[in-house]
């Protein structure tokens, strides 16, 4: 077997948890009418294809911003803008549904290729389209009237499982229906957000044209939070990165658990984001009530009162609080109103290239929500940090949980010369190791 027929079988098998985790899941994808225009689009129809057919319920949401402008200027209709909103007067609804009807015609064309010798052959993919967005008018605002400017009333969330549940891919345009028979112009995001919370949906994917959010610095920021989102909206002055971020923020705030940001640009941002372990792009991830950090000096006693239980019954190792005192800086901690209800250290071995994993403990009244593995996350993150590549970790009792997030059982000669050397024998734990 080839080097490259090797790494294809590795990353495969290194996806499979992902293809597992994402199937018959509700995702919403979002991108602007660039996208559509960029070379790179056609690749981005096959990974929509792909995520298909491994079971990805998908609603596909499209803009057509810079194709209006065209067809607003072709037909020499003047261009009014207020407040950064678009005026919809009857001239331009017309080149709105040019528009926005052509390039969906277009994409609907994309999804049912099914050409031999390419990606999506026999992929056999339904695609619906229908009055599922219904719009109201904005009004007048300030003294000016937005006439077919409209923002999502309501979402037909019942139709679009209905198509989802018969293995359609469901296409929203930028348009809305009124009860009255009236056709609004809308804003992408205020679609695709909308159609996210409604549904429910797992995820909102939005495709810019940068790899992602980007901090100050202009460094692209890998995972954050909703809180964080809101930063970045304070210091942000261009209005379209605003539209995106404020939709991030809406959709973290009604429900929606992760939303992402890749680049369309790439062609293989969307996959890589999905099915690796390091993604391509930035995940956003809901807010939580309670505060992962770093512990302090002041959060010894606390820490001592956590895993007292578990050294009670010689599950953890005894710490003094001399040497948690010491040790404090290597401990992450999750807090709640001021009361620690989980923690976990990392001791790195730079010389060996490695960590260790340790005292992971969850108060038993907070158990069952995910937080040692918002922990081990953090963790992983830390060591990365420190340019670690592997962390290990030795238990008698967690063998499976580790083995569940990636952990794989090894001999203590696999451990750091140093580590070896305190391995206590009496105590027999199991040695785990995972790259990171």
């Amino acid at each position: 077997m080839t080097n490259s027929e090797q790494n294809y079988v590795k990353w495969f098998r290194n996806a499979a948890p992902y293809i597992n985790a994402h199937r018959g899941k509700t995702v919403v994808l979002m991108f602007g009418g660039e996208a559509v225009t960029h070379p790179n689009f056609a690749n981005i129809i096959h990974d929509i294809s792909l995520l298909r057919s491994l079971g990805v319920k998908l609603v596909v949401v499209h803009g057509a911003r810079p194709q209006i402008e065209d067809r607003i200027a072709g037909r020499g209709i003047e261009r009014r803008v207020e407040n950064n909103v678009r005026v919809t007067d009857a001239d331009t609804l017309v080149a709105v549904k040019d528009a926005t009807g052509s390039l969906r015609l277009h994409i609907e064309a994309l999804l049912t290729t099914g050409l031999a010798n390419s990606p999506m052959h026999g992929s056999q993919i339904r695609v619906s389209t229908g009055n599922f967005v219904i719009a109201k008018p904005m009004g007048v605002r300030d003294g000016v009237d937005f006439k077919y400017t409209g923002s999502v009333r309501r979402i037909d969330s019942d139709g679009i499982n209905m198509q989802l549940d018969y293995g359609s891919i469901v296409l929203l345009s930028p348009i809305g229906y009124s009860p009255t028979g009236e056709v609004f112009n809308l804003a992408l995001e205020d679609v695709a957000t909308q159609t996210a919370i409604a549904l429910k949906a797992d995820k909102l994917i939005a495709l810019t044209d940068e790899a992602g959010l980007m901090d100050k610095s202009g460094e692209l920021i890998r995972s954050c939070s909703v809180r964080t989102v809101r930063t970045l909206l304070d210091e942000n002055d261009c209005h379209v990165r605003q539209l995106l971020l404020r939709a991030i923020i809406q959709s973290g705030e009604h429900g929606v658990e992760r939303c992402h940001c890749v680049s369309y640009q790439s062609d293989s941002a969307l996959l890589q984001e999905l099915f690796t372990r390091d993604g391509s792009g930035t995940l956003i991830a809901q807010d939580h009530k309670e505060q992962l950090r770093t512990a302090t000096i002041d959060d010894v006693g606390g820490i001592l009162e956590l895993i007292a239980p578990m050294e009670a019954e010689g599950i953890l190792v005894k710490r003094s609080r001399e040497l948690l005192e010491i040790e404090i800086s290597q401990f992450i901690i999750i807090e709640k109103e001021d009361v620690i209800i989980a923690c976990a250290a990392l001791y790195p071995y730079t010389d060996a290239g490695c960590g260790e994993l340790a005292c992971v403990v969850t108060h038993p009244d907070y158990r069952g929500g995910n937080r040692a593995l918002r922990l081990l996350n953090a963790i992983e993150k830390e060591a990365k940090k420190h340019h670690l590549n592997k962390l290990f970790v030795l238990t008698t009792v967690s063998a499976h949980w580790f083995q569940e997030q990636g952990f794989v059982e090894t001999a203590i000669a696999a451990l750091p010369k140093g580590k070896q050397q305190m391995y206590n024998i009496q105590r027999n734990s199991k040695v785990f190791i995972k790259d990171i």
